[in-house]
C-alpha cells in the first residue's frame, strides 16, 4: 500500500530533522553562549536531566533560530504529509472509522501550531497577554499532537486482526506505552505550569517530553513493514 510506504518515509524524517535540529542548537549554545548572549551564560547542561535550559532559550537567539525555524517548517509540512496519509491507510483498513476526522484534526491542527509557534519565537514583545498566547500555543501544540496520537493507537489495536500482517506488533506495544507515559506526565505536569518555583523541573520535563513526541514518529517507521 503506498500510504503505508510514504508514511514509513516521512515518520523517520519527523524524527530526524527537529532531534537534530535542538540539539545541534544545545550544543552551539551551551559552548558558544559567551558570543551568543554576552552576561547572560547557559552553561554546560544535558537539560534532559537537569533543566539547565528551556527549549525556547536554546533556539531563540540569532544566529540559532535560523537552524530552528526552518527545522521546524519543514517538520510541520512532513506531520501534514503524514496525517493525510494516515488517514487513507486508516480508510483502507476500517472506512467508517468513528474518529478518522479526529485523528486528522488534531494531527494537522498540531503541525499549524507547531508553524505559528516557530513564527513568533524570538519576538520579543514585553506584553504578558503576548507571553500568555506564546505559552498557549506551545502547550495546545503539546495537547493536539498527544491526543491525535493516542486516538491514533486506538485505532490501530483496534484494528490489529487487519493490520497485523502489516505491523510488527512489538513497535505496536512500545508506541502504546510512549503515549500513555506522556499522557501520563503531561497531567501530572499540568497544574505546576504557573509556579517558577519548579523551573528546572519543568525544562527536564519539555525536554523530554519533546524527545518522547518525536520517538513517537521513529516508532511508526519501525512498525509497519515495507509493502513491497
Amino acid at each position: 500500500m503506498p500510504s503505508i510506504d510514504k508514511v514509513r518515509s516521512i515518520s523517520v524524517w519527523i524524527f530526524i530533522i527537529p532531534f537534530i535540529a535542538v540539539n545541534t542548537c544545545l550544543l552551539i549554545v551551551t559552548n558558544f553562549h559567551q558570543i551568543l548572549e554576552p552576561g547572560v551564560p547557559v552553561h554546560n547542561t544535558f537539560p534532559y536531566f537537569d533543566g539547565g535550559v528551556s527549549i525556547s532559550r536554546a533556539v531563540r537567539n540569532f544566529p540559532l533560530y535560523l537552524i530552528f525555524k526552518p527545522a521546524m517548517f519543514i517538520t510541520s509540512f512532513l506531520l501534514i504529509k503524514y496525517w493525510l496519509n494516515t488517514k487513507n491507510i486508516i480508510k483502507h483498513f476500517d472506512e467508517n472509522h468513528l474518529h478518522t476526522k479526529k485523528i486528522i484534526f488534531f494531527g494537522i491542527s498540531s503541525a499549524i501550531l507547531l508553524v505559528i509557534h516557530s513564527i513568533f519565537l524570538g519576538i520579543k514583545i514585553d506584553n504578558d497577554l503576548y507571553k500568555f498566547f506564546r505559552r498557549v500555543v506551545m502547550l495546545s501544540f503539546i495537547i493536539f499532537e498527544l491526543v491525535a496520537q493516542a486516538y491514533l493507537i486506538n485505532f490501530l489495536y483496534k484494528s490489529k486482526d487487519k493490520i497485523l500482517p502489516s505491523i510488527n506488533e512489538l513497535f505496536l506495544k512500545i508506541k502504546r506505552i510512549l503515549i500513555i507515559t506522556l499522557i501520563s506526565i503531561s497531567i501530572i505536569v499540568l497544574p505546576f505550569l504557573p509556579f517558577d518555583n519548579f523551573k528546572f523541573l519543568k525544562h527536564a520535563i519539555e525536554w523530554n517530553v519533546f524527545l518522547g513526541v518525536i520517538i513517537f514518529y521513529l516508532l511508526t517507521f519501525l512498525m509497519w513493514k515495507k509493502t513491497n
